[in-house]
């Protein structure tokens, strides 16, 4: 039978308990993972380190350190590198390819592997030290008290910060809840008297009606600012006067946006005392008032300044690495085409050879050349800098068409297999990037299948966009792989059987056309690359392949070409001047300006699009059509920058490098517009080109 409760239980409101904040006295210890398998030498590592205090454990091998790594956090990992079976260099890629253990500090122990190469083949092996057999335990001691010691000052800031968000929660719950914990409230706030005297944070309270004037400020405030409480507090608007001009609205913005989410966390410049700013960061909570009052902020203020300071660096050394391994793989490949153009032009001009002989250097020097165009346009592509000339196109009419030219790529050992929406699907790319991206996933899926496989092309209408997924049955990617899949220059391959530039390439160009690339792959599962591209509304447009140029035809009309390079005007002087043009020149927009304003026949202006001076070949271009409407107008460009944007410009482009017989075209199709008087094109006609 079951009894009833007690009356004064039933008149006690229920409560929950609150949580225990963390222990700031039990001391905090450091464990030290001890790897060798000699037990002689694992031993004087332990005697060495026993008076420490820190708790030692010792495993006997890699196998067996990477078996307590799993569960087990270790201060240190002190590595022995000769090891039979998994050794230190193989053990330690292990622990820093796992996410728990990448940060854990590595200490090499060795006794024979001292030369330079071994020891700069440790620290590239993710080691921070290392120390010589036999150990001099002063020198060990030493080398470890400092990683301990940074270890457990790591730990006694987050367990600071754990009280502090323990405090800031436990301040708002015993202010809600102060007359029935009264005695509850004074013990807390005994305790917060004395966190506030000793931790280097600020506690606040405001009102959550603008200006949000501060209540209350924790004195600690002075050691960290300079200036007492009682400035913030007497003077309302103190506080705010001093954030940094450009920061003031994010955080009124915040504070404002406190009462509709309950809490808010912003970081800001301020100035302090000494006239410099420091970056604070500023977190809170909305706390109802007491007895039916406003609602008022609480907030803590940490000193952000080191903190902010060491992102910055190290985002910058993450860039500087970046930018390393791009420009390494750039003077690579460069290198590689340069020496094959300058030891054939070498070559060519020490001794007179025959005439097959000299034009096999010629093809030499051209497909290095080309090459190195290729080269160019990829990187373009990777930083989203290339000129696309995007149209509507119909992506399963695209694919379709394309389809024999990736099964030639691929080799008959890939099955290639085409799944197609059955609706159309627009969208508005460049064809051309898009088929150079599909081509480069298509070579790409081949190299990871060389036993063949199945390749599937598959298209799909995915929440508004254009989805081309692109998967294979290959041997898949480890997750290190996958992080570095879009890198310029990062390739899995053997040396000379890839550039590292075809994903890079993919992610660029979907990229700048405003799309997403995703990747899902794992090891024997296979590879799926997802290019989601924005839908058209509009039709898709007929898209006629580029036409060969038969016949390279020139003219005598007078043409003024703008270019600040003297060796690029010099050869595109010699191309028109060979074409049977008349050539006026001029190394900037203000030496152009002049020509144009005289009264010199000029029928084409041909402008670089990126010069020195200020003005822009597009600009220039504007410029002269205001004064000669009827001027014929031809853009180059080898890299258009940021400032130069010709995206809407009314201008065709010509693309550098060219050749001169895209450059005749180009120019014949302009100057033999409507509007003009044709003249006798077969006297143009200079040569037959194949």
């Amino acid at each position: 039978m079951s009894r009833a409760a007690p009356a004064s239980a039933l008149a006690r409101p229920w409560r929950a308990e609150a949580p225990a904040p963390p222990d700031l006295e039990q001391p905090l210890k450091a464990r030290i993972l001890i790897v060798d398998d000699d037990e002689r030498n694992a031993f004087a590592a332990v005697q060495a380190l026993e008076e420490l205090g820190h708790e030692l454990v010792v495993a006997r091998s890699g196998e067996e350190a990477l078996r307590r790594l799993l569960t087990e956090e270790f201060a240190l990992i002190l590595l022995d590198l000769h090891m039979p079976g998994m050794d230190g260099y193989e053990t330690a890629a292990l622990i820093r390819s796992r996410k728990r253990t990448r940060d854990t500090p590595i200490v090499f122990l060795t006794a024979i592997f001292r030369d330079e190469a071994h020891v700069f083949q440790a620290y590239s092996a993710g080691a921070v030290d290392v120390v010589f057999k036999p150990v001099d335990p002063f020198i060990l001691k030493s080398k470890v008290t400092v990683l301990t010691d940074l270890y457990l000052k790591t730990e006694e800031v987050k367990r600071q910060s754990a009280y502090q968000q323990w405090l800031l929660d436990e301040h708002a719950r015993v202010k809600a809840e102060k007359d029935l914990t009264e005695r509850a409230l004074r013990r807390t706030e005994a305790r917060q008297e004395a966190i506030l005297q000793s931790l280097p944070i600020v506690f606040t309270s405001r009102s959550l009606e603008p200006p949000f004037a501060p209540q209350f400020v924790s004195e600690s405030v002075k050691d960290i600012l300079g200036f007492p409480a009682s400035r913030f507090v007497d003077e309302p608007e103190f506080g705010s006067s001093r954030i940094h001009p450009d920061d003031v609205d994010r955080v009124v913005d915040a504070f404002a946006r406190a009462a509709q989410t309950g809490r808010y966390s912003c970081e800001f410049r301020w100035l302090c005392a000494d006239g410099q700013y420091k970056v604070l960061h500023d977190q809170g909570v909305v706390a109802a008032g007491v007895d039916g009052g406003a609602r008022e902020i609480f907030g803590v203020i940490l000193d952000a300044t080191d903190r902010h300071s060491l992102e910055e660096q190290l985002a910058q050394a993450r860039k500087m690495e970046a930018v390393g391994q791009l420009t390494g793989g750039v003077a690579h490949d460069f290198n590689n085409l340069l020496t094959v153009v300058l030891g054939n032009i070498d070559m060519m001009a020490r001794k007179v050879e025959d005439d097959a002989r000299r034009m096999r250097r010629i093809d030499a020097i051209r497909q290095a050349a080309e090459r190195g165009r290729d080269l160019t346009r990829q990187l373009l592509a990777f930083s989203r800098r290339q000129h696309l000339t995007p149209v509507t196109i119909d992506v399963n009419v695209l694919i379709h068409d394309f389809a024999p030219l990736i099964r030639q790529a691929v080799g008959e050992a890939v099955t290639v297999d085409l799944r197609f929406a059955d609706e159309a699907l627009c969208a508005h790319v460049d064809p051309t990037q898009l088929e150079t991206a599909l081509l480069n996933l298509a070579v790409n899926a081949r190299d990871a299948m060389p036993e063949g496989g199945v390749l599937t092309i598959a298209t799909r209408r995915d929440a508004g966009r254009i989805a081309i997924e692109v998967s294979d049955t290959g041997v898949g990617m480890a997750q290190e792989v996958r992080d570095r899949v879009f890198e310029p220059f990062f390739t899995t391959k053997e040396v000379g059987k890839g550039s590292g530039l075809g994903l890079s390439q993919v992610y660029g160009f979907v990229q700048q056309s405003e799309g997403e690339v995703r990747l899902d792959s794992a090891p024997g599962e296979g590879t799926t690359f997802h290019l989601l591209l924005p839908a058209s509304s509009t039709p898709a447009e007929v898209v006629k392949p580029s036409e060969r140029v038969k016949t390279i035809e020139g003219g005598d009309e007078r043409i003024l070409v703008v270019e600040d390079d003297p060796t690029v005007l010099a050869l595109t002087m010699d191309m028109l001047s060979g074409l049977g043009y008349r050539v006026t020149t001029a190394t900037n927009a203000a030496e152009a300006l002049e020509v144009i304003h005289s009264p010199a026949e000029i029928d084409l202006l041909f402008t670089d699009v990126v010069m020195p001076g200020g003005v822009s070949g597009v600009s220039l271009a504007r410029t002269a059509r205001e004064i000669r409407p009827d001027l014929r107008v031809l853009l180059t460009s080898g890299f258009v920058g940021e400032g130069a944007v010709i995206e809407n410009a009314e201008f065709p482009l010509l693309d550098k490098p060219y050749e001169i017989a895209l450059l005749a075209a180009k120019l014949r199709k302009l100057l033999d517009k409507p509007g003009r008087g044709k003249k006798d094109r077969a006297a143009r006609g200079v040569a037959a080109a194949e």
